[in-house]
């Protein structure tokens, strides 16, 4: 939730920066909230405070909203306006590579496996409970020094590298790059609500899945856990041959198949049973992965100046990764705790994301 509330609060003050400084200054900047949020894990270990933690975690999210909304719109403009999209997608996979990377290190170098009841920590003596606490989270203090490092070791990179500032070609008249007025862009404007949907959609299929592999599929929490690893490969696939298809298919109706494809998975695995049911989730993964950079880029498609307002709208919609999983839970809720109803709310989602891709994606004349 951090992370998200960060997202939103830091995409408005990230853009100003953008617009005052620029895409290789404003690169650096956000390298370097980033390191220092990681940072700020060492004296959140060595003092066992969780406000020290979550702190740090906002201002890791501070340093990701600023990265995003920097190195999206620079990656978008940097040659043929037409393969925008591309260049998003392949720059983009490799943060899906980065995901199993990210796993085997938390699981290998953070996660000890000593796992204790809130009865048995209770029983503890106060010495062998706050010598324990102090292992568990000093673990993660090398990991985020070795991340810190290479954070600033990037930023020096881009200090020293001679990166252009690009200007926008606008297709429209633009708003010479006032926040609000950025709205008056149609396609713009929704696909910042779209964008919302998808994150919402991804992140409630993310974090359901043990749940759903567990009561709809029928495995046990082990067999789960190897599924959402899996998952998580085909998402990173999904990118790969995603990217690849972009050469040679329009990004909005590439957007528009994998859209109808996700739909009909959802509603395959909230009407099944089985373990087909977890091939679907899986599935999802693949077609899924795509929709956030490409609505990112149709998005901000021929805006001119007012790129850099824009893309802080899009990562703004980022906060919809911290509603939907309450209001899918809430649905479960509801339903007696059936997890299969909550695939619902995703499944919305997908359909937002196809009316995008078939329609909403056109550059129409500015709303007045």
């Amino acid at each position: 939730m951090a992370v998200f509330f960060a997202y939103f609060v830091m995409a408005i003050p990230a853009g100003a920066l953008l617009k005052k400084f620029g895409y290789k200054k404003n690169i650096i900047i956000g390298l370097s909230l980033f390191a220092t949020g990681a940072l700020l894990f060492i004296p959140a270990a060595n003092t066992l405070t969780y406000g020290l933690f979550i702190g740090g975690l906002f201002i890791i999210g501070c340093g990701l909203a600023t990265l995003e909304t920097t190195a999206n719109p620079y990656a978008a403009i940097l040659g043929d306006p037409a393969k925008a999209a591309f260049r998003l997608n392949l720059a983009a996979l490799f943060n899906g590579a980065a995901a199993p990377v990210a796993a085997f290190i938390g699981t290998n170098f953070i996660l000890s496996g000593k796992e204790y009841t809130p009865q048995q920590l209770a029983s503890m003596s106060n010495s062998y409970r706050a010598n324990y606490l102090l292992h568990e989270a000093s673990s993660v203090k090398l990991p985020y020094i070795i991340l810190a490092c290479v954070l600033i070791a990037v930023a020096a990179l881009f200090y020293f590298s001679d990166l252009p500032e690009i200007k926008n070609v606008s297709k429209e008249e633009t708003t010479n790059g006032k926040f609000f007025g950025a709205l008056r862009h149609k396609h713009l404007s929704c696909a910042v609500v779209v964008q919302f949907f998808y994150v919402a959609a991804q992140v409630c299929v993310t974090s359901f899945f043990i749940r759903m592999a567990k009561q709809g599929g029928g495995f046990d929490e082990k067999t789960a856990g190897y599924y959402l690893g899996l998952y998580g490969l085909l998402f990173m696939g999904g990118r790969f041959v995603g990217t690849m298809l972009l050469r040679f298919i329009a990004s909005h109706k590439l957007l528009s198949i994998y859209a109808v494809l996700s739909t009909l998975l959802c509603a395959v695995a909230i009407l099944g049973k089985g373990a087909y049911v977890v091939y679907c989730l899986g599935a999802i993964g693949f077609f899924m992965s795509i929709m956030f950079p490409t609505i990112f880029a149709l998005g901000i498609d021929g805006i001119g100046d007012d790129t850099k307002p824009g893309s802080s709208w899009l990562v703004m919609s980022i906060i919809g990764g911290a509603i939907g999983p309450y209001i899918m839970a809430t649905v479960i809720d509801l339903n007696n705790d059936n997890i299969q109803t909550g695939y619902v709310i995703p499944l919305i989602c997908f359909l937002v994301v196809l009316y995008f891709g078939l329609h909403g994606y056109k550059i129409k004349k500015q709303l007045t």
